[in-house]
């Protein structure tokens, strides 16, 4: 898979969230890990599967993303 970096926030937390494009037509996103119990738990309830994960992302880092077409 080739990625293409698309943007990084400066949150002020540690870590920058940075938003990737594939050459799958997917993207990437590097965020902070959710630990929040529950969180995690209303994910699950909504169909989050036990091979996924989900992370957390400022709203400011969807800039980066081309709008749906």
């Amino acid at each position: 898979m080739k990625i293409t970096h698309l943007g990084t926030v400066d949150s002020g937390k540690s870590g920058s969230p940075t938003a990737f494009a594939t050459d799958r037509g997917t993207y990437l996103i590097q965020g902070w890990k959710v630990t929040d119990e529950e969180a995690l738990a209303e994910a699950q309830r909504r169909g989050l599967p036990a091979h996924e994960d989900i992370v957390e992302v400022p709203a400011e880092l969807l800039r980066f993303l081309p709008m749906a077409r």
